[in-house]
């Protein structure tokens, strides 16, 4: 695309130059030859300060709000409002804007948002829909492959989900979900996606050093409903009161008995999973979904309702449904043909933790096991010993093991779990410092129907120890150790 054409999609002036453009970034790290490099300006850095270093990397334009006064630019100059706008919206340009060749479901919500997509993409599919996702835990294109963005896309930036999205067009995607967070919606990543359904989950106190007040957070994750021609929204969350009527046309779920548009009703917590019978404007039908925590059932409705605007039939929702392996380490369920539950999730903080055991506590009918670590550095050492003290209230038997301890003494770690245990008065631990020996100690204790917990890890694919960083997967790390016990 020529700079006067993409100045065009950016609603300003050309400048005479007019180089050929490739792509588009606001990193100077990322600058191709061909890129036209955003400068924008941050809380510490000034994106105009690296003009020289993006020309010799081979920026052919340079985008921003203005340059700074004593400032001058080595490249064609493209004056815009609105950096970061002008970001999303170029990369939008420059892809071809693939999301409107497919059909969007959009999901935000403090709590939920990734098992709701994980779900609404197997119901689509289970519907006949080729359908990619974009999640925190990766993206997948219709082949069902899940990929994972390489470290400095940790958080995919707006030129990244449109590459994402064009991918999918490619691949031959029919419909596509994305997690709608807020930071993506406040910064503008998501902009430029042409949404069709957008999900609501729950709005609950969180990332508040970034938004300053709760109804800031609100105002930033409201702006998906805003942008959708359709919305899914949760009655049994006190600020969806505030979301009515501002899609042009909605649904309305609810789990726990309100009246809404989907409801469950008669739900059963089973150690195989969650039964519940689904009233909808599709009629009634009964629903077995294999995940644990009644929350789930709220999740289901939620992707129900949105694969439902898109067409989705209850048949297929409903076998659906009940073919759903879960969300790679989100109390994911490990099979066992012994009649042991094993289930790998990503709680790593007292509070996550104690949900996960007091969760699973309710549908284990033998001896509740824990395997968990705390991460070394500065990252919150507090919690070591509010971890400890939660594991041994909650679990039968807590192991205490790594969780990334990078360049703090494992040993320190561990004394400082067991001292959380120790100091209310408690004995049923013991430390394995190597992960996979206290997985498989772990396991190897289990009996039919107890329930082996393995908190911490989740999704990570890597496990960083002082001087070296292994590869990692929790998952298998448990089916190998089932295999041998």
């Amino acid at each position: 695309m020529r700079l006067s054409e993409l100045a065009a999609h950016l609603n300003v002036p050309a400048p005479t130059e007019n180089p050929e453009v490739t792509g588009v970034t606001h990193n100077a790290d990322w600058v191709q030859p061909g890129s036209a490099f955003v400068a924008i300006r941050g809380a510490r850095f000034d994106g105009h300060s690296f003009l020289d270093r993006v020309a010799a990397a081979g920026a052919v334009a340079v985008i921003g709000e203005g340059l700074p006064d004593g400032v001058t630019c080595p490249l064609p100059y493209l004056r815009v409002t609105s950096a970061r706008a002008a970001l999303a919206d170029a990369a939008a340009a420059l892809a071809g804007h693939p999301s409107r060749g497919l059909r969007v479901v959009g999901v935000t919500g403090t709590d939920g948002k990734t098992t709701t997509s994980w779900l609404a993409r197997h119901l689509l599919r289970a519907a006949g829909q080729r359908t990619g996702l974009l999640s925190t835990v990766g993206y997948e294109l219709p082949d069902g492959t899940l990929r994972h963005f390489p470290a400095h896309f940790t958080t995919p930036e707006a030129p990244q989900v449109q590459a994402t999205l064009a991918e999918m067009v490619a691949a031959g995607a029919d419909a596509a979900v994305l997690e709608a967070s807020s930071h993506a919606l406040a910064l503008g990543r998501v902009r430029g996606v042409a949404w069709d359904v957008a999900v609501w989950t729950h709005l609950s106190s969180e990332h508040l050093d970034f938004h300053g007040t709760l109804e800031n957070y609100f105002a930033d994750k409201r702006r998906l409903i805003e942008a959708a021609p359709f919305a899914v929204l949760n009655v049994d969350d006190p600020w969806t009161a505030q979301l009515r009527g501002v899609a042009p046309a909605e649904t309305t779920y609810s789990a726990e008995g309100q009246h809404a548009d989907w409801r469950a009703t008669d739900i059963e917590e089973r150690s195989t999973g969650l039964h519940f019978h689904v009233i909808s404007p599709l009629g009634e039908f009964d629903a077995h979904l294999p995940m644990i925590g009644r929350f789930n059932v709220a999740n289901a409705l939620a992707a129900m309702a949105a694969s439902a605007h898109l067409g989705a039939g209850w048949e297929a929702l409903a076998a659906g449904l009940a073919s759903f392996r879960g969300v790679p380490g989100r109390m994911e369920l490990v099979p066992d043909a012994r009649g042991r539950r094993v289930v790998v999730d990503f709680a790593h903080t007292p509070p996550s933790l104690e949900k996960a055991l007091g969760t699973l506590r309710t549908t284990t009918e033998g001896r509740l096991i824990v395997v968990l670590g705390s991460a070394g550095g500065p990252r919150d050492p507090g919690k070591r010993a509010p971890l400890g003290e939660v594991a041994t209230r909650l679990a039968d038997h807590a192991i205490f093991t790594e969780e990334d301890c990078r360049d703090t003494p494992l040993a320190d770690i561990l004394r400082e779990m067991a001292r959380g245990a120790q100091e209310a008065g408690r004995t049923n631990f013991q430390a394995i410092p190597d992960r996979r020996e206290a997985i498989r100690a772990a396991i190897a204790l289990a009996q039919p129907g107890d329930t082996v917990l393995l908190a911490g890890k989740g999704p990570e694919d890597t496990l960083e120890r002082a001087h070296e960083v292994l590869p990692w997967n929790e998952t298998q790390e448990a089916a190998d150790a089932l295999h041998l016990s």
